[in-house]
């Protein structure tokens, strides 16, 4: 068998397949001047036998709301653009770096990883422009990890980073057709990502594979633990998958006829599939108790962040709220700054508002939710539909999502594991398993068994084609 290409050779075959699609995704929103000279250091290191892992000089995108002293961080905003980088890197890239990885550049978002207004669109940022699905170009590529996910389906990088708050990993990797990993919040650490929420917020892998994603894991936690290690074949004999369809099943026929095939599959692998399991603890939860939470966090935590980043950049929410409005016509030109508002005037974190709303959103995702019905039903996890569908781009009206499968997991800042199951109408559809705290290692498991099933029945997911409309 020939030799794996060196990590130069890995480089320039990406630059060229990002110079080819990126003027249909416009995923990345910088280019690293300097990955070529990153890569010919790893291959030296690699032929004086110094090879640092498994990732030793593979190519690495970065969402762009992620910390990197020789490139631009922005959160997709004005604000922070045309000003000096971060003086050091994010925990989580230093960790990239140390296993090796080349940062190939950053990724497009949703600006403020989507927390600016309600009505936004996702992947759409006042600095990165607006970010397109390689499956149909007037589809979303949903948010906030907008352009990790486009650019990994579509060849411009094996491997890439997202965060989530509510979605923003799970949403992008069901739109595009690439897996996600939402860990546990706090087995990342987010020292450096632009914040929006220290109790929901999560960095994890984005990539075209379980265990590709689950290699990136094992960097990016640094807690010893090979998750790539729990994706073998074979393990899901035994398994007790729950199916909670109340909620999070039936607002998509497209999605469900994808889960149900899903199930299916594990079932003939031997899983032991488990109906009845809905978490009734979350049918009044509603949003408000969430939203309160995120924008009393993200009012005092990116304040604190903004504290780090130097030169002449706004120091306090309420100062980018300012600069909206002195830049309008860029940063307001589609949708609004509703959220970031109401968090000027909304409770703060430590009030009697902020915490009420953090134990109702707690008790409803965690306690009487997710782990209530683990432990009732011996269950090892949950699987549903991610996402219906991408929904088409639009740029006046707003965005509509008839359903999703993240916010008990966002409210309880467990993990979730999204795999693609295949295509509806040319789009995307996937399922996620859900877990409880630490069960990144489980959650592999079973979603690598049910992606080799898979691919065994109905074969990978087809490449993108970047047709004009779906």
């Amino acid at each position: 068998m020939p030799d794996a290409p060196g990590s130069r050779e890995q480089v320039e075959q990406l630059l060229d397949r990002i110079d080819t699609v990126d003027v249909h995704t416009n995923a990345i929103c910088t280019l690293h001047p300097d990955a070529l000279g990153q890569a010919e250091a790893r291959d030296t290191e690699a032929a004086e036998g110094r090879s640092r892992g498994p990732l030793h000089g593979v190519p690495v995108l970065v969402k762009d709301n992620v910390d990197t002293h020789d490139l631009p961080t922005t959160a997709g905003s004005l604000a922070l653009a045309d000003v000096p980088n971060p003086t050091k890197d994010a925990a989580l890239v230093q960790r990239l770096r140390e296993a090796g990885m080349v940062v190939l550049g950053k990724t497009n978002l949703s600006e403020w990883a989507n927390i600016r207004d309600g009505l936004s669109t996702s992947g759409w940022s006042a600095y990165g422009g607006l970010t397109r699905n390689p499956y149909g170009l007037n589809r979303s590529a949903g948010g906030s990890s907008s352009g990790s996910g486009a650019a990994v389906a579509a060849g411009q990088a094996r491997f890439a980073i997202g965060t989530e708050t509510d979605g923003s990993i799970t949403c992008p990797a069901a739109f595009n057709g690439v897996v996600g990993i939402k860990p546990t919040v706090g087995l990342v650490p987010t020292d450096g990502v632009v914040p929006i929420s220290r109790s929901q917020d999560a960095p994890g892998p984005m990539a075209t594979s379980v265990r590709d994603a689950a290699t990136l894991l094992t960097v990016l936690t640094g807690d010893g633990t090979d998750y790539a290690a729990h994706a073998v074949d074979g393990r899901l004999a035994g398994k007790r998958i729950g199916v909670p369809r109340k909620i999070y099943w039936g607002y998509s026929a497209h999605a469900d006829t994808a889960a149900e095939r899903a199930v299916g599959l594990l079932a003939a692998e031997g899983a032991e599939i488990v109906d009845g399991t809905d978490l009734l603890s979350m049918e009044d939860a509603g949003w408000e108790d969430e939203l309160l939470v995120l924008l009393a966090e993200l009012r005092s935590g990116l304040a604190d962040y903004l504290a780090t980043r130097p030169g002449d950049v706004p120091r306090t929410l309420e100062e980018v709220v300012a600069f909206n409005k002195q830049h309008a016509d860029r940063e307001l030109e589609y949708f609004g700054q509703f959220h970031f508002e109401r968090a000027l005037d909304g409770p703060a974190v430590g009030s009697e508002e902020y915490v009420a709303a953090r134990a109702r959103c707690v008790k409803a995702g965690r306690d009487e939710g997710i782990d209530a019905v683990l432990r009732e039903h011996d269950l090892d996890a949950l699987v549903t539909p991610s996402y219906a569908p991408a929904v088409p781009i639009d740029l006046v009206n707003a965005e509509h999502h008839p359903g999703a499968c993240t916010q008990p997991a966002a409210m309880a800042g467990y993990p979730l594991v999204t795999v693609p199951s295949g295509l509806a109408g040319g789009l995307p559809v996937a399922v996620s398993f859900w877990g409880t705290a630490g069960s990144e290692a489980t959650l592999v498991q079973i979603a690598h068994g049910y992606e080799a099933a898979r691919n065994r029945v109905a074969g990978p997911l087809p490449a993108p084609t970047f047709p004009t409309f779906v």
